[in-house]
């Protein structure tokens, strides 16, 4: 692969990391901006069914979770881009360890694909406070929890194949 390829390709890489965290820590935000105690912003009718005071501290707790995995993963990306940009690209092979690189784009990979499982685990979260415990039997709760608890998990499991491809060529 020749010095300019390597950099454009990388470079682009780094990008997607950077742009797919920024969508997801918006996401963050969002959710940190939302008060889970709000008795009037839910739609749990019974009771019996209503979440404990350790739900809504989860919510809180994997939503700081994930905004510190998405910007350790921004964080490691940038400055792997930095490094790559600040190399004259006739000297890119020598003063870039490939190894370096390679390990660096998988910590920034192992970040997001953390920062997605705690973001989806305060998804679950946000959903038992507005729609009932899952412990109560809720179908309602059932019904947004599964697909979510089905379709992340294989959707990180296909980048996480990707990026070990990428990785292996």
């Amino acid at each position: 692969m020749s010095s300019s390829s390597f950099t454009r390709l990388h470079i682009t890489a780094l990008d997607a990391i950077v742009n797919v965290n920024s969508l997801f820590t918006l996401a963050v935000f969002v959710g940190l901006s939302w008060n889970p105690n709000d008795p009037s912003n839910n739609l749990n009718a019974d009771p019996a069914c209503s979440p404990t005071a350790a739900i809504a501290e989860n919510v809180v707790a994997f939503h700081v979770y994930s905004f510190s995995s998405f910007l350790f993963s921004s964080l490691v990306a940038l400055a792997l881009k930095q490094a790559i940009r600040l190399s004259p690209v006739e000297f890119i092979a020598a003063r870039i360890n490939r190894s370096a690189l390679r390990a660096g784009m998988l910590v920034s990979g192992a970040g997001s694909v953390v920062g997605c499982a705690f973001l989806m685990l305060a998804l679950v979260n946000v959903v038992q406070i507005k729609l009932g415990t899952l412990a109560c039997g809720s179908a309602h709760a059932y019904a947004a929890v599964v697909p979510l608890l089905i379709l992340v998990p294989i959707a990180l499991l296909i980048y996480v194949s990707v990026v070990l491809y990428a990785f292996t060529r």
